[in-house]
């Protein structure tokens, strides 16, 4: 089956919409956002047991899906007009008369390909940044969360029509085919190995790309860090969605002072989040597929057998389940727990001395996703924010920063390329077009051949 033939209406059609003018109006593009709000309140029961099924979530974070997500439109309906308000440009004054701008237009139709461990959230905020940006869009959902997929697809045929939006379900050999046609925009969100395919599979047609992924995010905690709250945010931050966040704290570096009183508290917040058997309660979520948990319970045995656990350690194949567990790692080059973003529960702990060598360590390594400081004066906060490259940082706290749509979110190196959230995802899913408009009046002479006796005078007059 090719491309063409997986979708109801082809992509041609859908970007004529576009190219066409008839979704660059504000009212559009607020009927479409009134679509996804219409989406969202007829998702709440079925998107809570689709996201049980997939990945075990407890309803309450399974409903932070939804909540992202109406943030994100509240945010465009509210501001959609004054992003689309072209800027003006001043000129200087060997353009005058004149008037210049920057004029938001949208690409066409752009294809959003969705992960798994966000599989609603991470499908329809995109899709919300596209269309208010006035653009068509083709969904590829992730496989491996198959019942959020086809609710995904079965909600967006009932709210949206097929050339405005449309859902493509498969698996990786579909993602392979829709990357073949010519889309105006690709959008991916997953890991670095399947984003470096989709970037070389969008080179041939110079198709733009926006790649979210992920990496080794520390968390840097210093001597003066509160312990108790530390540890809350910590243990939270780790153990939401079983681990499987991106911007979740992937490991500690933390110092010599503060290292038992840190591993006492996250495990203690740990029993009080789960209780005394965390592989019965009902608030933690399991692993996402079969392959992913023997992947982190590899890890885990491992760290078992050479003596490195330090709270937790269970595991649960049966119900895909990983206790949340910490773990000490005395050799980060060469302890297979720091080779790869974890992605699951497993939190390393690695002693520094201070927040130079944390720094220098974070230098070493790829560039994070996100980059976490607990304690620190405002001097130690500016160190880390001139010394370090990081897609967001956060100072006392974790994961949040992730849910606000006033900051972009994205990567860098490693980690991605280009952002969204807010305006930034108007932007990314926007060409901002260059308006020059000139007056007939005052055609001055001097630009003009015969050139002879003006070379001054236009080098005066240009600089």
């Amino acid at each position: 089956m090719t491309a063409t033939e997986l979708l109801i209406t082809p992509v041609d059609t859908m970007r004529a919409l576009v190219n066409t003018g008839h979704t660059r109006s504000l009212a559009w593009r607020l009927e479409q956002l009134d679509r996804l709000q219409a989406l969202l309140e007829a998702a709440q029961q079925p998107l809570l047991e689709a996201l049980h099924l997939d990945l075990g979530k407890p309803a309450l974070e399974a409903s932070y899906e939804l909540i992202g997500i109406r943030q994100e439109l509240q945010h465009a309906r509210r501001q959609l007009r004054r992003w689309m308000r072209p800027t003006p440009v001043a000129l200087p004054i060997w353009a005058w008369p004149g008037s210049a701008m920057l004029r938001p237009e949208p690409l066409g139709c752009v294809l959003i390909i969705g992960p798994w461990n966000y599989p609603f959230q991470l499908c329809l905020i995109p899709l919300v940044s596209a269309l208010a940006a006035g653009n068509t869009a083709v969904l590829k959902p992730s496989e491996h969360t198959p019942h959020t997929s086809a609710l995904i697809r079965r909600l967006l045929q009932q709210h949206v029509p097929s050339e405005t939006v449309q859902v493509v379900e498969g698996d990786g050999s579909v993602a392979a085919r829709l990357l073949q046609e010519r889309f105006d925009h690709i959008f991916f969100t997953g890991g670095a190995r399947v984003g470096r395919l989709v970037l070389a599979a969008a080179a041939p047609q110079l198709t733009p790309v926006t790649l979210e992924l992920g990496g080794k995010s520390p968390a840097i905690v210093l001597d003066d860090a509160d312990i108790p709250t530390t540890a809350n945010r910590l243990a939270w931050g780790k153990s939401l969605n079983a681990g499987q966040t991106c911007i979740a704290p992937d490991h500690l570096l933390v110092t010599p002072a503060q290292r038992q009183p840190l591993v006492e508290a996250i495990a203690a917040a740990w029993k009080r989040f789960y209780g005394a058997d965390p592989l019965a309660s009902d608030d933690l979520a399991s692993i996402v597929n079969t392959a992913q948990f023997e992947r982190l319970d590899t890890l885990l045995a491992v760290a078992r057998q050479r003596g490195q656990v330090l709270a937790g350690g269970r595991s649960d194949p049966a119900r895909r389940r990983i206790e949340p567990t910490l773990l000490a790692v005395d050799d980060p080059d060469r302890d297979p727990l720091m080779q790869e973003e974890l992605f699951g529960p497993l939190l390393p702990v690695i002693v520094v001395s201070n927040l130079e060598q944390a720094l220098e360590r974070v230098r070493r390594g790829s560039k994070p996703l996100t980059l976490y400081l607990f304690g620190g004066d405002r001097r130690a906060r500016q160190q880390l924010l001139d010394q370090t490259s990081s897609g967001s940082v956060s100072f006392n706290d974790v994961v949040l920063q992730g849910g606000l749509p006033q900051l972009a979110f994205g990567g860098v190196g490693d980690s991605g390329m280009g952002t969204y959230h807010g305006e930034a995802g108007f932007l990314t899913f926007s060409h901002r077009r260059s308006v020059l408009n000139r007056s007939f009046w005052l055609d001055l002479p001097l630009r003009y051949p015969p050139y002879a006796g003006k070379l001054g005078l236009i080098q005066r007059l240009l600089s």
